[in-house]
């Protein structure tokens, strides 16, 4: 079965890939300020995912449409990307020395012959420590480029790692998709990666 991912993000596509989906990218584009500022964080991403799913699942006829959104939050405040490297700035001092959370909301909708019959909405979370910056770190880090396109300024898997003494809870899903939940919804539809179907019968005592 087709799988079309409802995302512009490179980091969801190489997390995907990676791990051995086979599947499309289907871009799209979503006014998502009005749903952060309308509803709680967890629930905003649940929507903003289920928009992005929505808007691919029209254009096709058959397959799986997967969305996701992440959001970072700290003391009841999204940090979403920032606008301006002065933006991104005032995020990692605000995140500097604090325990903050990711959430990503994954939606999944099964399209048969042109109709829904089949739709998930999850949520995971990921407590993230980040250890005390000074200013040269932050100014060096936004110099950099790197936290212009990443919600609350930083990337785990880039040069940002270097900033961060632990987390809580799913690596991938602070990267933007948490593939262990996102594989166990998939499963519920039969989809599998191919490595899985090939070698899943192979003789090997257990």
């Amino acid at each position: 079965m087709k799988i079309i991912l409802a995302s512009t993000s490179p980091r969801r596509f190489k997390i995907l890939k990676e791990k051995g989906f086979e599947f499309e990218a289907y871009p799209v584009r979503l006014d998502e300020e009005k749903f952060m500022k309308s509803l709680p964080p967890e629930e905003a991403a649940k929507r903003i995912s289920l928009e992005k799913a929505i808007m691919a699942a029209k254009k096709i006829k058959d397959g799986v449409i997967i969305g996701a959104d992440t959001v970072v939050v700290y003391n009841n405040t999204v940090f979403g990307k920032p606008r301006t490297p002065e933006e991104a700035v005032e995020m990692l001092k605000l995140l500097s020395g604090k325990v903050h959370e990711v959430i990503t909301a994954i939606s999944i909708i099964e399209v048969k012959n042109g109709e829904k019959c089949r739709e998930f909405v999850e949520c995971v979370k990921t407590k993230v420590k980040m250890m005390k910056l000074s200013e040269e770190e932050i100014k060096a880090y936004v110099n950099t480029g790197e936290p212009l396109d990443k919600a609350g300024a930083y990337a785990i898997q880039g040069l940002g790692g270097i900033f961060i003494e632990w987390i809580n809870g799913c690596y991938y899903n602070v990267i933007g998709l948490p593939i262990a939940k996102l594989y166990e919804l998939l499963k519920e539809i039969g989809i599998t990666p191919k490595w899985i179907q090939q070698n899943k019968a192979c003789e090997v005592d257990l």
